[in-house]
């Protein structure tokens, strides 16, 4: 894979010159740019052109470069690459990845390129590919790379210095070698640093560490983000239920796994997904938002239907229509501000069944106390504004409940969305949002209708 010469620039200087290359139809330049780039840059350039620009720049890349391309794009980017590549080259793309490489796009292959891929495998690379597919893509056991060196505890360290010599390259990112029995159970792992400064006459049971922080094959892929970022591992070996070594997890995986998760954070709230292509044709794009806007629409009624219930109150006192949007936004304000910090905790594993009430009951103290403030600030306004005690008194007591009210639906929202095993990012927002509205609204109106009409 060429990599010299290549252009010291920043990405979005590349895109704009290959967009123009390819608009100006200087395809042997695109060509000759794109493939010295890094496939996982050559990807970020094809998800970031529109579809024609995108089809284009597909057809110059060249095929030993496709199918790590393939690996690092979205799935529907890749789902819509595929279909443009003929049978033939997919093969020639895709049968020099590496197993779980190709485990990661297999599912998105044509069934008659996965069988001809299937035929030319040979058994153990069939078994090895199996042991991927048997777990979920969102588990460690889905995640894991199963290029691992593995040793016994009998040898000594000249023995291993030779092995690795003969063995020649060492799978990416390898920090140990793990150290297993004659049944492939997890023993420990020998760091490569052990290997090359202790004296060769020692064997591995003598050097090993024992206590090797390993992961369950079906351990969900947020919590091995997370065992990486408080032990600060490198890699970590991933083992079965009776021990057995399966395979490894790298740094570099989790990096993605943290960065989809970011993306996942900011992209449901609007109800996308970040496996989405900014650039896919405008009826499907149009179609899936109108999902979303149609959810915001009923609980947009609601709110309507709320205050329709009050409508002879407004009409009576033209400051409650002025002054209602106050009371809602506060709420959701401060209804945002506790549900993003729920959902951060139980993303990270902060937040459980062991200490949410604890939680909510201090959010349920700051929603009480900033609701207070907030209250004397805003109904002190009203006064002044309107000259009006009782409205100053009403739109506050309203401010102090809904800013309570919104902190328990902060609180308890992604809880009991995660318990039926819904998206708290994904649904939590429009909740909220129509709980503090609806509350604001009719608190507002309600006590005007009691005390000032």
């Amino acid at each position: 894979m060429p990599q010299t010469d290549k252009p010291d620039n920043n990405q979005e200087d590349i895109l704009q010159r290959i967009s123009l290359q390819l608009h100006e139809h200087k395809l042997e330049d695109s060509k000759n740019q794109l493939n010295i780039l890094h496939p996982a840059e050559i990807a970020h350039i094809l998800e970031s052109l529109p579809q024609d620009e995108r089809n284009i720049a597909w057809e110059l890349i060249e095929h030993d470069l496709s199918g790590d391309v393939l690996t690092f794009v979205n799935d529907e980017v890749r789902s819509g690459l595929i279909k443009l590549t003929n049978p033939d080259d997919l093969i020639a793309a895709t049968e020099t990845l590496a197993t779980d490489e190709l485990a990661d796009i297999l599912p998105d292959l044509p069934e008659d390129v996965i069988d001809q891929l299937l035929l030319a495998m040979d058994h153990q690379d069939k078994l090895r590919l199996e042991s991927i597919l048997k777990y979920p893509e969102d588990t460690a056991g889905g995640l894991m790379s199963i290029d691992s060196v593995s040793i016994r505890p009998d040898v000594s360290l000249d023995v291993v210095q030779r092995y690795l010599r003969f063995h020649g390259d060492l799978p990416d990112t390898t920090d140990c070698l793990f150290v297993v029995n004659r049944d492939d159970k997890l023993l420990g792992s020998l760091p490569l640093t052990d290997i090359l400064t202790q004296p060769i006459e020692l064997t591995v049971a003598e050097v090993f560490k024992p206590d090797v922080q390993y992961i369950l094959a079906e351990t969900d892929e947020h919590e091995v983000a997370r065992m990486f970022e408080k032990l600060d591992l490198v890699s970590a070996p991933v083992v079965d239920e009776e021990h057995k070594l399966l395979g490894r997890i790298t740094v570099d995986d989790v990096v993605d796994i943290i960065r989809n998760e970011a993306d996942h954070s900011i992209l449901s709230q609007a109800g996308l997904d970040e496996e989405d292509d900014i650039f896919s044709p405008i009826f499907r794009s149009t179609r899936r938002r109108s999902i979303w806007l149609g959810i915001n629409l009923l609980t947009a009624l609601l709110a309507s239907w709320v205050i329709g219930l009050f409508s002879g109150t407004i009409e009576q006192l033209v400051a409650l229509a002025i002054l209602m949007p106050i009371v809602a936004s506060m709420g959701g304000i401060a209804g945002s501000q506790t549900l993003t910090l729920v959902i951060r905790g139980i993303a990270v594993g902060q937040v459980g069944k062991s200490n949410s009430r604890k939680l909510m009951n201090k959010e349920l103290a700051v929603g009480a106390l900033n609701g207070f403030l907030w209250a004397a600030v805003i109904g002190a306004l009203a006064f002044l504004w309107f000259q009006d005690f009782h409205l100053g008194a009403i739109l506050a007591l309203a401010i102090f409940f809904n800013l309570i009210v919104a902190a328990f639906a902060g609180a308890t929202i992604p809880l009991i969305l995660k318990h039926f095993g819904a998206d708290p990012a994904l649904a939590g927002s429009v909740v909220l949002t129509t709980i503090t509205d609806v509350f604001g609204f009719f608190a507002f109106l309600g006590l005007a209708a009691l005390f000032l009409m």
